[in-house]
C-alpha cells in the first residue's frame, strides 16, 4: 500500500461504491454481513470503497450510535485483505471542528482521502466554505462534493468551485447536484483552473451514463467524468463495474444510451424518486437484502423506511431490466463472503 498511487487511480476512472451499513434486526451492527459487503464490492471489481457516507447513514457519528470509527475499520480491514490498489475514501461531515477531527479520524485508519459534504454549511458565505474546506485539506487529501438540494445540499455558484480547483490537496470532485446546468459548473471551473490532476467523478445517479460518455470542451481544452463514486454502484455492482468499462471503451450509440435511461429507471426505484427520495437507503438494502447480503431494510432510524409504492417499483425494474442485476455472481459467492 505504500508504493500506491492513489491520486492516479482515481484519475484512470474507477467505480467507487458508497458503501451501506449492515444492521440486524436490533438496529445493531451486523459485523459478518457489513464485512460481506466489503467482501462483494472488491470482489466485483470495485477500484475503491466509499465509507461513511450518506448510503452509510450519517447517524453513525451520533455518540450515543457511536459507530463511525468501527464501520470505517472493518471496511479498511477488508481492503487491506483484498487487493492493495484499492482507493480508500471516507465521508467528511460537520462545521470545521468536526469535519477536522473526522478527517484525522480517516487518515489515521489509513484511507487515501476525504469526500467532503458541504450540508453543515448551507447558505453559508463563499468565504467560510473555501475557508473550511482549506483546515480539511490541510490534513486529508480532499475530495469535493456537490451534494444535490434534495438530499441536504445547496446550490454552489460557478465562482465556488473555480476557487475550490486552487485549493492544493484536492484530488478529484463527486459531481451530485442532479442538475445538468450545475455540473458543467464544475467541469468548466477545473477546466479553467488548469488543474489536469483533478480527477471527476459523477455522482448523478440519475444521469450515470451520460456523464461518463460526455467530453467536456470549454477555451480549446477538453475534460471526462472517468469514473463514479455512486449509491447506486453499492448495489449490482459488477454489472457497474463492467458498465464503467462500456462507457470508457466505446462511444456513444443507441444501444448505449438505451441503456442509460434502463439505469436511470431503476435508480428511480432504489432511490424511491416519486417520494422526495425518503426511501433512498432502504431501497438499497431491499436490494440487497434480495440478494442475500443483508438480513433486512432496517437503518438506524426506524422512520427510514420504503416509500409508498416503491417496494413494487423495484419489482418493475428487477423484472424489465434482467440483464442489469448480478444476482448469479453474488449467489456463486454469497457464502463464502459471508463465513
Amino acid at each position: 500500500m505504500a508504493n500506491f498511487n492513489f491520486k492516479a487511480r482515481l484519475r484512470e476512472g474507477i467505480a467507487i461504491p458508497a458503501h451501506p451499513l449492515a444492521l440486524n434486526r436490533n438496529r445493531k451492527l451486523d459485523e459478518r454481513r457489513q464485512r460481506a459487503l466489503s467482501r462483494y464490492y472488491i470482489a466485483a471489481g470495485a477500484g475503491g470503497m466509499a465509507v461513511g457516507v450518506h448510503t452509510t447513514q450519517f447517524a453513525i457519528r451520533r455518540p450515543k450510535i457511536g459507530l463511525f470509527k468501527p464501520v470505517l475499520a472493518l471496511a479498511a480491514e477488508e481492503m487491506s485483505r483484498g487487493r492493495q490498489n484499492l482507493v480508500r475514501i471516507a465521508g467528511i461531515c460537520g462545521k470545521t471542528k468536526q469535519a477536522v477531527a473526522e478527517a484525522e479520524t480517516i487518515r489515521d485508519l489509513g484511507y487515501h482521502a476525504g469526500l467532503l459534504s458541504l450540508a453543515a454549511w448551507r447558505e453559508a458565505h463563499e468565504k467560510k466554505l473555501l475557508a473550511h474546506c482549506r483546515a480539511v485539506a490541510d490534513v486529508i487529501p480532499l475530495i469535493g462534493f456537490y451534494l444535490q438540494p434534495a438530499a441536504g445540499g445547496q446550490l454552489l455558484p460557478f465562482s465556488f468551485w473555480r476557487k475550490f480547483a486552487e485549493i492544493e490537496n484536492v484530488v478529484a470532485i463527486k459531481i451530485a447536484p442532479f442538475n445538468r446546468y450545475k455540473t458543467i459548473d464544475v467541469v468548466r471551473a477545473v477546466i479553467e483552473s488548469g488543474r489536469d490532476d483533478i480527477a471527476l467523478y459523477t455522482g448523478n445517479d440519475d444521469n450515470i451514463v451520460v456523464d461518463l460518455l460526455t467530453p467536456y470542451r470549454f477555451n480549446g481544452r477538453e475534460r471526462r467524468i472517468v469514473g463514479g463514486l455512486l449509491g447506486q454502484w453499492s448495489v449490482w455492482t459488477r454489472r457497474a463495474v463492467e458498465l464503467l468499462k462500456k462507457c470508457r471503451m466505446q462511444p456513444a450509440s443507441p444501444n448505449l444510451l438505451r441503456l442509460a435511461i434502463e439505469v436511470t429507471d431503476s435508480n428511480a426505484a432504489f432511490f424511491d424518486t416519486a417520494n422526495g427520495f425518503a426511501g433512498c437507503i432502504a431501497g438499497l438494502h431491499e436490494v440487497l437484502r434480495r440478494q442475500g447480503l443483508l438480513e433486512g431494510v432496517w437503518c438506524l432510524d426506524p422512520r427510514e423506511t420504503f416509500g409508498p409504492g416503491q417496494q413494487a417499483e423495484i419489482d418493475r425494474v428487477y423484472h424489465a431490466y434482467p440483464h442489469l442485476n448480478d444476482d448469479a455472481f453474488i449467489a456463486a459467492h454469497r457464502d463464502e463472503w459471508l463465513r
